[in-house]
C-alpha cells in the first residue's frame, strides 16, 4: 500500500499528484508556509484538503495556551500552528528513522503519510479555552463522563471526511485515529510486526518523548519570552528503533531529562501561575453560569456541533443582551477590569503525603472557618489544585526509556537515578493547593479557614500571602515600635 489518497480528489486537487520513485510528491503540488519557529513547511495535497475546511481553519480562533495571555501578553498564538509545527515535526521524525533504517524498517511512504495527518489532526478536538474547557468546565457539566479531547478529534477527523468528500484510504484513515489516541491498548493489540514504533511518534503513551511536545514546549518558550535550553533536533537525529521501539543515545540522557524539566517548569512558571489559575477559575464559572442558556455542554456531544465553539464564546457572552447571561456577563467584566478572584494563600503537599493526597474542595475549607467571625459559603471560596510533574506522575520517566550506547550495538537498556546525577529530585510531582476569595473583604477568613485545614491535616501551617488587613496592623506596630 503506497499512498493514502484514493482516485479522485477535492475540486481544488481533483488531479492526483504524480510522486517520484521513492514516494515522494512532485513539488508543483506543495503549498508552502512560513512558520516562525520551523520556518518553511510543506503541505501535501491531502494535508491541505483537511486544513482548508472550516473545522480546521477554527484552530486559527483557539489559543494554545488559552487565557494565559491575560498574564503574558505574548501567548497568542493558537493550535492552528502548533498543527503545523507538530506535522512538520512527525514528518522529520519518520523521515529520519527512514534515511537511516529505512530498508530494516520498511517505511513507506504510507507510513510518513499517516504519521504526518495525525500530527496534523491531533488536537483538531481541543475546546475553547485550551484544557479549562475540558478539565475545568465539562468535568463539572458532565461528572463521570469520559469526553476527551483526543476522543473529539477522531470523531472530527471522521466528520471531516464525510462532511467535505476528503477521498482517503480507509486503512490510512484508520491508522491516522489510532495514532491520535496513541493509548497503550492499541499498542497491545498490534502484532509485533505492524511497526509499533510508528504510534510513538505524535502522541506517546510508552514514554512521553513525542513530536507533540517538542513543539509545544519550543513555542511557548518563545511566546511568554522564556529561555529554552532543550534542543529537540539532537533526538530526532540520534533515535534509533530496537525491537519496535524509538531507543535514543545513552549519552543523549541529559537532553531527554531536560525535555521533562522544561514542561515541568512551564507548567509551574506558565499554565498554573497564580494569576492565570484566577482568570481560569473566573472563566469556568462564568460558562457554568451560562450553560444552560448557551447549551455549551451539548454541543460538546456532537461534533457537528463542537466544531463551531472556539475562544470567541467569551465575547458571545459579554456583549449579548439576554437577562440570562447577566451573571456570566458580570464575571467577565470583572476581568476585563483585573478585578480578579484574590489570592489568598497555598499549600505545598508533603513529599511524604502525596500518594494518598485528595484534591481539596471549597467545602473543605469552610468546614474549618474559625468560630464567631464572618460567615463564609461555598460559594465564595475558589479552590485550585495544581499537579507538577514529569510525566509519569510520582515516578522518573527516565526509567521508562530504553537507550543504546552506540549504533554499532544491538543492545537496549535502561539508566537508573544513580547512574544519571546526585542533582536530580528525589520525588518527581508536586501538589499544590491554592486558594482565592471571590470576593476581597472575605481574604483574611478564607486565609485563616485554609490555615486552619492545614493544621488539621498536616499539624502544620504555612502563609505565604500577607493578606491587607495583617498588612496595615504590621505596619501600624512598625510605626509605634519606631517611635
Amino acid at each position: 500500500m503506497g499512498e493514502c489518497c484514493g482516485s479522485e480528489g477535492s475540486p481544488r486537487t481533483r488531479a492526483p499528484a504524480p510522486e517520484h520513485a521513492a514516494g515522494s510528491v512532485d513539488r508543483r503540488f506543495l503549498k508552502q508556509v512560513f512558520d516562525n519557529v520551523h520556518g518553511s513547511i510543506s503541505l501535501d495535497p491531502l494535508s491541505l484538503k483537511f486544513i482548508d475546511t472550516e473545522q480546521f481553519q477554527r484552530l486559527r480562533d483557539l489559543k494554545q495556551l488559552g487565557l494565559t495571555y491575560m498574564v503574558y501578553p505574548g501567548a497568542v498564538h493558537t493550535r492552528f500552528e502548533h498543527s503545523l509545527g507538530v506535522y512538520r515535526l512527525a514528518g522529520e521524525a519518520v523521515q529520519c528513522l527512514r534515511t537511516y533504517q529505512g530498508s530494516e524498517l520498511d517505511i513507506d511512504h504510507f507510513d510518513i503519510q499517516t504519521v504526518k495527518l495525525a500530527g496534523l489532526m491531533h488536537d483538531i478536538g481541543h475546546g475553547p479555552f485550551s484544557h479549562l474547557f475540558e478539565h475545568g468546565f465539562l468535568s463539572q457539566v458532565l461528572p463521570g463522563s469520559n469526553w476527551s479531547h483526543e476522543q473529539m478529534s477522531v470523531q472530527l477527523v471522521d466528520y471531516i471526511v464525510d462532511e467535505h468528500h476528503i477521498d482517503i484510504d480507509a486503512n490510512c484513515l484508520k491508522t491516522v485515529k489510532e495514532m491520535i489516541i496513541a493509548s497503550s491498548n492499541i499498542a497491545k493489540e498490534k502484532s509485533a510486526k505492524e511497526k509499533l514504533f510508528l504510534y510513538d511518534i505524535v502522541a506517546n503513551g510508552r514514554t512521553g518523548i513525542d513530536v507533540d511536545k517538542f513543539d509545544y514546549i519550543g513555542r511557548d518558550c518563545r511566546a511568554c519570552g522564556l529561555g529554552c535550553n532543550f534542543q529537540f533536533n539532537r533526538l530526532l537525529e540520534g533515535m534509533r528503533v530496537m525491537d519496535n521501539e524509538i531507543c535514543y543515545p545513552a549519552k543523549e540522557y541529559l537532553t531527554i531529562h531536560k525535555l521533562f524539566a522544561t514542561r515541568a517548569d512551564l507548567h509551574r512558571t506558565v499554565y498554573t501561575h497564580a494569576k492565570v489559575k484566577a482568570v481560569e477559575l473566573m472563566l469556568v464559572d462564568a460558562l457554568l453560569k451560562a450553560n444552560d442558556y448557551l447549551q455549551i455542554s451539548s454541543c460538546s456531544l456532537d461534533p457537528a456541533e463542537f466544531w463551531k465553539l472556539d475562544d470567541t464564546l467569551l465575547k458571545t457572552i459579554e456583549i449579548a443582551d439576554s437577562k440570562k447571561l447577566q451573571e456570566s456577563r458580570d464575571i467577565i467584566r470583572r476581568i476585563r477590569r483585573r478585578d480578579l478572584y484574590q489570592f489568598c494563600n497555598e499549600y505545598a503537599v508533603p513529599k511524604d503525603k502525596i500518594e494518598h493526597f485528595k484534591d481539596i474542595a471549597p467545602q473543605d475549607i469552610i468546614c474549618c472557618q474559625a468560630a464567631g467571625g464572618v460567615q463564609l459559603k461555598e460559594e465564595d471560596v475558589a479552590v485550585s489544585n495544581v499537579k507538577i510533574d514529569l510525566t509519569r506522575g510520582r515516578d522518573n520517566p527516565i526509567e521508562s526509556i530504553n537507550f543504546f550506547k552506540d549504533y554499532d550495538s544491538d543492545k537496549k537498556f535502561s539508566i537508573s537515578d544513580d547512574r544519571i546525577s546526585c542533582l536530580l529530585p528525589t520525588c518527581y510531582q508536586d501538589r499544590i493547593v491554592r486558594v482565592y476569595a471571590k470576593k476581597p473583604e472575605l481574604v483574611e477568613a478564607i486565609s485563616e479557614a485554609f490555615e486552619n485545614l492545614q493544621l488539621k491535616m498536616y499539624g502544620v501551617k504555612k502563609q505565604v500571602h500577607e493578606t491587607p488587613e495583617k498588612k496595615k496592623r504590621r505596619r501600624f506596630w512598625e510605626v509605634l515600635l519606631v517611635f
